[in-house]
């Protein structure tokens, strides 16, 4: 009983396999653009939303871990990005940590050092000017 239950299991698997393996490219792109997350750019154009620490694109159900410092009813406010599921806080094989204004490698205790600008109108805006490894606070 228990080998026809697994047998189905790998019939039905192989079924899917084989049906998604016959659709035509534009219909695997159509898949992708449905399960990834998008958003608009300034030119209008739709792009997909990809990790600032990693660049790989996000899906709908995937968040970035960063934080935000008080206080918050100011315009401008701190920010720290630790990354998205696929580099922190275990990095995935092949995935690589680079800060996006200097290049060089985030460690795993490492993160994005970024500026909040809270909008009146319209979406929040995030800059980002560094890396635990090449942002120096000046005191």
């Amino acid at each position: 009983m228990e080998y026809l239950v697994i047998f189905l299991a790998v019939c039905s698997l192989v079924a899917l396999l084989m049906g998604y393996s016959k659709l035509t490219a534009r219909e695997r792109q159509k898949y992708a653009e449905k399960s990834l997350r998008t958003q608009k750019d300034e030119s209008g154009a739709t792009v997909f939303v990809t990790c600032p620490v990693c660049n790989t694109p996000l899906a709908k159900t995937e968040n970035m871990t960063s934080k935000i410092y008080r206080p918050m009813t100011t315009p401008d406010q701190r920010m720290t990005i630790n990354g998205c599921p696929h580099c922190y806080p275990k990095r995935e094989p092949g995935v690589r940590r680079s800060c996006p204004v200097c290049h060089k490698e985030i460690p795993m205790e490492g993160y994005l050092i970024a500026r909040l600008f809270n909008r009146t109108e319209g979406k929040k805006h995030v800059m980002i000017t560094g890396c635990t490894v090449c942002y120096k606070i000046k005191t």
